[in-house]
C-alpha cells in the first residue's frame, strides 16, 4: 500500500499545476482544538505545497468551532478538512452527498484507531472516573468525537451515571476545544477532562500522536504531572474529506501530496498529522456507519 500511495503521489506531483485551470483557489477547514495561530502554523507548510501543487492561492480557514468547519462544506465554502469521525456523522446526516471521505491518517502501527481519554492532575488526587463524584469533568466541542461522543456514550453505559450537571458530576462543561481542556485542566480550571490521543508510545510524551502530543511539544502541559483515568475503547480515525463537486484532478493531485508527506518532508508531516504517523490510507463511508448510527441516537 505505501509503495502504491508513494508511486501515485509522485505521479501527481511531477505532472503540474494543471489545477489551476479548474479552480481558482483551494480552502482547507481546520477544526478548532488549539488556537487559531497555532493551527495556521500546523498548516503552513501543507498549505505552500498545496499552492505549488495546484497553481492556485490555498487558503486555511481557523473556525472557532468544529461547527464553523461542518457549516462551510455544508455551505460549500470550504474544499477540504480532516474532520473528526462525529463530525463526518453530522455532515453525513445533513447532507450525504456533500463531501465524499478519501484518507484517513494511518498510526505507527499500521491501525488508523485512537482513544478519548480522560486525564487529571497527578497532584488532584483523582485516579479514576468514580473520583470525579461531585467535581468538574470538562469536555471540548459538542461536535467532537472523541472530545464528547463517545465518552457521553461509554461513561454513562460503564459507569451507571448521566453527564448532567449536579447528578454524579459537580458539573460538566464545554471549554471549546482539546488545547483548551488540556490547558484547563494543567492549570486547575477544571478537574478533569478528555482528549484524544492515538494510545501507543509513552504517556510521559502525550504518546505519539494527537492532542496531548502536541500541548507537550508545544510546553503547554508536563505529561509527568498529569494522569490518565479513562480510555474509551477503540475509535475509528476521522476522515481527511473532499467536496464532491472538485474536478477528479484536483482530488487526485490533493489526495495524492497528503499521501507524499512523510516521505516528501517529515517535519510537516509531523505537523499535519499532529505528531508521529505512517501517513494515509484510502478510506470510505462504510467506516463510519456505527459512529453516524451514534450520533443519530443523540439527536
Amino acid at each position: 500500500m505505501k509503495k502504491l500511495l508513494m508511486t501515485t503521489a509522485l505521479t501527481a506531483l511531477v505532472a503540474g499545476p494543471v489545477a489551476a485551470q479548474e479552480i481558482e483557489e483551494f480552502r482547507i477547514g481546520v477544526l478548532g482544538g488549539e488556537n487559531a495561530q497555532d493551527r495556521l502554523n500546523s498548516m503552513a507548510c501543507y498549505q505552500e505545497k498545496a499552492e505549488a501543487l495546484l497553481g492556485v492561492p490555498v487558503r486555511i480557514f481557523t473556525p472557532a468551532d468544529y461547527d464553523g468547519v461542518i457549516q462551510g462544506l455544508l455551505g460549500g465554502s470550504l474544499d477540504m478538512a480532516w474532520l473528526g469521525a462525529s463530525g463526518y456523522a453530522k455532515l453525513y446526516l445533513s447532507d450525504p452527498d456533500v463531501v465524499e471521505p478519501v484518507m484517513v491518517k494511518t498510526n505507527t502501527d499500521g491501525s488508523y484507531g485512537y482513544y478519548s481519554v480522560g486525564f487529571a492532575r497527578a497532584d488532584s488526587g483523582i485516579e479514576s472516573i468514580e473520583d470525579l463524584e461531585g467535581r468538574q469533568f470538562a469536555f471540548g466541542d459538542p461536535n467532537s468525537t472523541s472530545g464528547y461522543l463517545i465518552p457521553s456514550i461509554e461513561i454513562p453505559s460503564t459507569y451507571d451515571v448521566t453527564m448532567e450537571s449536579g447528578d454524579f458530576f459537580g458539573e460538566v462543561v464545554f471549554v471549546g476545544g482539546h488545547e483548551q481542556t488540556i490547558v484547563a485542566v494543567a492549570n486547575g480550571s477544571v478537574d478533569a477532562g478528555v482528549t484524544w490521543a492515538d494510545g501507543l508510545g509513552e504517556w510521559s510524551e502525550g504518546y505519539n500522536s494527537g492532542a496531548l502530543r502536541k500541548a507537550s511539544d508545544a510546553g503547554l502541559v508536563d505529561m509527568n504531572e498529569m494522569v490518565e483515568i479513562w480510555k474509551s475503547n477503540p475509535i475509528p480515525e476521522g476522515p481527511i474529506v473532499l467536496a464532491t463537486n472538485l474536478p477528479e484532478r484536483v482530488k487526485l493531485d490533493v489526495t495524492t501530496l497528503t499521501a507524499s508527506l512523510p516521505y516528501m518532508d517529515p517535519d510537516c508531516a509531523y505537523s499535519f498529522f499532529a505528531g508521529e504517523a505512517l501517513g494515509v490510507q484510502p478510506i470510505n463511508h462504510d467506516a463510519y456507519t456505527s459512529i453516524i448510527e451514534a450520533r443519530r441516537s443523540k439527536m
